[in-house]
């Protein structure tokens, strides 16, 4: 132990000497974290430090190399201030570096100040209750496992099942940790410790990793990471059930205009389709229903549905006709709570009440209690508050001052839907000026985020809030809306086709340093 710890000083030491003679100046503070800080100390052990540099110059430092008389490899990696506040975004729970490192060098106390700051900054965002956007977070560790487990799956060969085996088992357990609102202390080897100790996780996770490790075959490494994706699905399901508001009884204003929005999106593709001998067409028209109705169901006491239930390969005629009993199954619900369907004789008597009816930024939406109006500079943090729960990675005030700039441009704009005197829901579009994928004319409104509360879902307000944004952008000449969400969201997929957009193309984007 005496002989490691005066290596690990000798490294330090000559980290500072080579600072002096290549980059005065570039490093603000040395911390020591890993088995060195938690006492986990084995022979083999080799020194974390957190090498926190002010500048790029500081790069010249990093060296890795191996120490032959111990057989000990070593990595002297240097961080700068920007990665430490991206580990304070919480994202990610290996935050061990920033968490928990032993400051055994500090250049300047104002160094230590910032530092401390950051980690308060942590605390403070675990030690609040669990919320949608924490869920989010967890998710997005989730989805992540969810493509490694994809991966896997389509491999035969078992060299190539367990690579992505191993994305599944380190994203899974990044998951939850995320859920647990926690950050990885020890080294892996102490993984199994550390998972068990988290109150919400999979009842049998461990054991399930473990068989992960275990099996010899492609077929059975595949069958046991079935059993641990079901059951961290389940445990997901469970937390986000947890978070869901109770369920209203189905009523007027929670319900209002989802039959006409079902009837206008899908029944017309499903004759169609019957018409044709379209079966991707009437897959795809039912599978989208099919989320919009389990959306409705899990907010209110509508019963639940299964559109896809109605799809017969062999069949579309009969699959149309199911279609269609769903809908009056649905329409009866409208008509048990007072509602009547908005169907006119012909296209005038709908143009004659249409008219009569106020535009979108005068009239109210869902009762007298919520209203729709365009942001102005003054609503900032109202928007920021809606905002931090689409994009978590951001601070409120980060997005206030992102949210103030934007509100003083002429190319962008935001609309908020506020609810009882609380803001509810809001939406952000802006023009583009460069190529936007699948448009042929400039400027391109873009829709850059929207964004609902989940007690006002399904009600029309994503819709409404759309609408808005198209009005503004028609006003400035464009005659295109454009918009993109991850190839991983089949629920903002799902949206986007309900409300009119088409599939434009699907991209990979790439990043290196350099």
């Amino acid at each position: 132990m005496k002989k490691l710890e005066v290596r690990n000083q000798k490294i330090i030491g000559a980290v500072l000497e080579k600072e002096k003679e290549l980059c005065p100046g570039a490093i603000a503070l040395i911390g020591i974290y890993g088995s060195f800080q938690t006492g986990d100390i084995h022979p083999l052990s080799d020194l974390d430090l957190l090498i926190l540099i002010n500048d790029e110059g500081g790069r010249q430092l990093q060296k890795a190399f191996i120490q032959e008389d111990l057989g000990v490899g070593h990595d002297i990696y240097c961080t700068t201030w920007e990665s430490l506040r991206r580990d304070a975004a919480y994202e990610d729970p290996n935050i061990s570096k920033l968490m928990d490192s032993r400051i055994v060098y500090c250049a300047d106390e104002k160094y230590r100040n910032e530092l401390e700051r950051l980690r308060a900054q942590v605390r403070q965002t675990l030690a609040e209750p669990f919320c949608e956007a924490d869920l989010r977070k967890a998710e997005k560790m989730l989805q992540e496992a969810r493509q490694c487990y994809a991966e896997a799956m389509i491999r035969d060969e078992l060299p190539q099942v367990r690579r992505f085996a191993g994305g599944v088992l380190y994203f899974a357990e990044n998951a939850i940790a995320m859920l647990n609102k926690s950050w990885f202390h020890m080294g892996v080897r102490r993984r199994y410790e550390e998972l068990g100790a988290m109150p919400k996780r999979p009842e049998k996770l461990c054991e399930r990793i473990e068989d992960v490790l275990t099996a010899e075959t492609a077929s059975l490494l595949k069958e046991h990471l079935t059993v641990l994706m079901k059951e961290l699905t389940a445990c997901f399901e469970a937390e986000r059930q947890a978070l869901q508001p109770e369920k209203k009884s189905a009523d007027a204003e929670a319900l209002s205009g989802t039959y006409e929005e079902m009837f206008s999106n899908w029944h017309g593709k499903m004759q169609l389709a019957a018409e044709n001998g379209d079966r991707h067409l009437a897959f795809m028209s039912l599978s989208s229903c099919n989320e919009m109705m389990a959306d409705i169901s899990s907010l209110t006491k509508t019963g639940s549905y299964d559109a896809l239930a109605a799809y017969d390969p062999a069949d579309l005629q009969k699959t149309a006709e199911g279609f269609g009993d769903i809908l009056e199954s649905y329409r009866q619900i409208y008509e048990s709570i007072g509602l009547q369907a908005e169907v006119y004789a012909d296209i005038d008597a709908f143009i004659s009440a249409y008219q009569a009816a106020g535009g979108v930024e005068s009239r109210t939406l869902h009762g007298n209690d919520g209203h729709l109006r365009q942001a102005g500079p003054a609503d900032a943090s109202h928007v920021a508050e809606l905002a931090c729960a689409l994009w978590p990675e951001h601070t409120h005030q980060e997005m206030i001052e992102e949210f103030e700039r934007l509100l003083s441009k002429e190319d962008a704009a935001l609309f908020l839907y506020y609810k009882n005197h609380q803001p509810a829901a809001f939406a952000q579009c802006q023009l583009r000026y460069d190529y936007v994928e699948g448009t042929k004319t400039c400027p391109v409104a873009y829709l850059e985020g929207i964004f609902v509360t989940t007690a006002e879902r399904r009600k029309g307000i994503a819709r409404k809030l759309l609408l808005a944004c198209e009005d503004w952008a028609r006003k400035r000449g464009c005659t295109e809306f454009a918009s993109d969400c991850e190839l991983s969201n089949l629920t903002s997929q799902a949206f986007h086709q309900a409300v009119g957009f088409e599939e434009a193309n699907r991209i990979v984007a790439f990043v290196r340093k350099i």
